[in-house]
Formats: structure tokens, C-alpha cells, sequence
């Protein structure tokens, strides 16, 4: 009896263990889990700025009006800066991936920014469709 309780602390250092281990591999497949999700999401954004320039080249070689003119060159404005935009995006995710893998490689608690990746992006995009539609209705 006196044996089983003298092993106890030491198995309950082990479990301890065991479970810091795998909340660690956790937090690291749940990390991978968010960047691939940024990945997706910044690839999606990219794509659908080239979708954009070329839909209004076809809609430009279709009819040569000022207005279509117009629309093609605003299209190709805002088709790039969602590709530029994608861009920018992925790097900052590979790198807030990056800086997060190496703290907890070192045992160190992950940082929680003051202001998110997601809400910079959100905010970035809302600010890109306002800028957008003022740019298409001035004219």
C-alpha cells in the first residue's frame, strides 16, 4: 500500500505530462487548421480579382461604349487590388504562423494580438468596396 502511494505523485507527474504534450500538438494542428484556412481565404480573394478584370475585358471587347470603358478600368483597379490584396494577406498569415510555431517550440505562451489578422482583413476589404463604389458612382 505504502508502495502505491508513493508512486502516485510520479504518475501524476507523468499524466501531467502526457497532457501538456498533446494540448501543445493541439494548439499546433489547430494553428495549422487557421493558416490553411487564411491560405483558402486569401487564394479565394486573389482569384476573384482576376475573375473581376477579366470580366470586364470581355464586357469592354463586347461594346466599345465610354461607359463600358470606364467600368474595365475600374474593374482592372479593383481586380488588382484584390489580387495585391491576397498577397499582402497571405504573407501576414504565414508570418503570425510563423511567430506563433516558434513560441510554443520554446514552451512560451502564444501572444493574442490587441487587434486581429481577421478584423485588419475585414476591415481592409470594407474599406476597398466603399472606395470602390465612391470611385464608380463620382464618375
Amino acid at each position: 500500500m505504502d508502495q502505491q502511494i508513493a508512486d502516485a505523485p510520479s504518475r501524476a507527474t507523468n499524466l501531467a505530462a502526457d497532457r501538456t504534450t498533446m494540448a501543445t500538438f493541439r494548439t499546433h494542428l489547430s494553428l495549422e487548421r487557421t493558416t490553411l484556412a487564411w491560405i483558402r481565404t486569401t487564394l479565394t480573394m486573389a482569384s476573384f480579382g482576376f475573375g473581376m478584370v477579366g470580366f470586364f475585358r470581355s464586357l469592354r471587347q463586347a461594346n466599345q461604349t465610354p461607359e463600358t470603358i470606364r467600368l474595365h478600368e475600374a474593374g482592372i483597379h479593383f481586380g488588382v487590388g484584390l489580387v495585391v490584396f491576397g498577397i499582402v494577406a497571405t504573407v501576414l498569415a504565414a508570418l503570425a504562423h510563423w511567430f506563433t510555431l516558434r513560441r510554443l517550440r520554446r514552451n512560451e505562451m502564444p501572444l493574442l494580438p490587441h487587434w486581429p489578422l481577421s478584423i485588419t482583413v475585414g476591415m481592409l476589404l470594407a474599406l476597398a468596396g466603399l472606395w470602390a463604389l465612391w470611385s464608380l458612382l463620382s464618375r
